[in-house]
């Protein structure tokens, strides 16, 4: 049996057996889209398949640094940090690629974890898509910077004065990609071998930058294929002695890595609910509604689509990243990106969204606030002709500037919660709030070298 064979429970027992695995990976998302895991027997993987098992709640409760949430109700000192039931998810086993016949499968937090839980919370979107009648399809890319650093020399350097892979603007460079092959390859082998697999990997303009193109794939399968894809192209890069990194923007003086997510919907006949030849540049009322539904809810989600104190450093103008509510037909200036096609393509691109974001939560964000266009029937503005950079626009289309404003707008939220939950809500959105404040309490090499002496 190959491990994308998999459905059922039976099955994932089969296949372990059949290869007679003494030990079997299981891992889970946690807030931050960082994978936390570990090595389960035989027979304690096995148990787990049946009845679940308890994974310690602290990964729903602290951050992409391991330090303790301390504003958040789920857990904390409070409760104890009891273990927080989960189940396995039989149909995402893969083949570990670096370690001969090892199994990787992803877990879910299940019972009172599982309102927070964020491949849970895309789960719940989808379902409601479904119960309205829709198919979501999506295809994430992701943009990220190869160093030729390894995770001790980063520290060593303090992050300062990296080495990218490549030096200089060279983008689609075909003597870039010829010269490092090695690394290209590996990325394009571990990819198929663990059904992630690219329709494009190229070199994006920027020292260092690549950018791959997932294949499309059904909303949730989506989804799990981008959080793979960012946890193991970390692992084949450092495997390589080199280091990748997915931060909406490592250094001022380069543009930041978009994580743009593109999407669509067929109707339950499996025909686009996007398309239609007669429409204006082929878009069917449903596509129309959808843009303005995501247009609507974007200020409100923005905690969702960039979550990190580094996603704010990537939204200004003339960086290939929005700063407004705006969309346009084929125009990269906006947040989102109309592309007309056929049949088949019809898609809308949401160029909002930086490489930093967990796959599960912003995929939730850019779905539901599209979903719920199409339920409010929201018709958007005109689409936008030219640099949206250029464009003075009221405030009500402007983005939120920093985390701890757009987390606001996350708790403000009645579309949200009613989407998402207040559980989630609230928990994402604290989390978003500890984050900002940890961020204040730091002194950056800025201040330093503005104050130390001066002032």
């Amino acid at each position: 049996m190959q491990p994308r064979d998999v459905k059922t429970v039976a099955d994932a027992k089969y296949i372990v057996e059949e290869r007679d695995l003494q030990h079997v990976k299981v891992g889970a998302y946690d807030m931050d889209g960082v994978l936390r895991g570990k090595y389960m027997s035989r027979e304690k993987f096995f148990s787990a398949l049946d009845g679940g098992f308890g994974f310690c709640d602290v990964v729903l409760g602290w951050d992409s640094k391991d330090q303790l949430y301390d504003n958040v109700r789920y857990t904390g000192w409070h409760t104890g940090y009891p273990d927080a039931p989960a189940r396995i998810v039989p149909e995402s086993c893969r083949d570990l690629f670096y370690e001969e016949n090892g199994l990787l499968f992803l877990a879910e937090f299940a019972d009172k974890a599982e309102p927070i839980c964020p491949r849970g919370t895309l789960r719940r979107v989808i379902q409601r898509a479904q119960d309205m009648g829709f198919e979501p399809f999506c295809a994430f890319e992701y943009e990220f910077v190869v160093f030729k650093e390894t995770r001790a020399s980063v520290r060593e350097k303090n992050y300062r004065n990296l080495t990218p892979l490549a030096p200089g603007f060279f983008g689609y460079s075909v003597l870039r990609n010829s010269v490092d092959i090695e690394i290209y390859h590996a990325i394009m082998n571990i990819s198929k071998a663990m059904d992630f697999p690219l329709e494009g990997l190229h070199e994006e303009t920027g020292a260092g930058v690549l950018e791959a193109a997932i294949c499309v794939d059904h909303a949730a399968a989506a989804a799990d294929k981008a959080a793979l894809f960012k946890t193991f192209i970390k692992v084949a890069c450092q495997r390589n002695n080199l280091m990748a990194t997915f931060m909406a923007k490592w250094s001022p003086q380069w543009p930041g890595q978009g994580g743009h997510i593109h999407t669509s919907l067929k109707n339950n006949n499996g025909k686009s609910a996007f398309y239609d030849p007669q429409g204006q540049f082929g878009m069917s009322e449903t596509m129309r509604h959808y843009v303005g539904g995501q247009l609507r809810y974007l200020p409100e989600l923005l905690a969702m689509v960039a979550p990190t104190v580094n996603s704010y450093t990537r939204l200004i103008p003339g960086f290939w990243a929005p700063t407004t509510t705006t969309w346009g037909v084929e125009n990269r200036t906006c947040a989102l990106r109309v592309i007309p096609g056929s049949e088949k393509s019809q898609r809308v691109e949401y160029r909002v969204a930086a490489a930093d974001a967990n796959p599960y939560v912003i995929l939730a964000a850019a779905l539901a606030s599209g979903l719920q266009g199409i339920a409010e029937r929201i018709e958007p503005d005109a689409p936008i002709q030219g640099s949206a950079y250029a464009l003075q626009l009221p405030p009500e289309k402007r983005l939120a500037t920093n985390l701890w404003d757009a987390a606001q707008g996350l708790k403000a939220s009645a579309m949200a919660r009613d989407w998402f939950g207040d559980e989630f809500v609230e928990h994402f959105a604290a989390s978003r709030e500890w984050e900002e404040r940890e961020f204040r309490r730091a002194i950056t090499d800025w201040e330093l070298d503005r104050y130390f002496e001066i002032i």
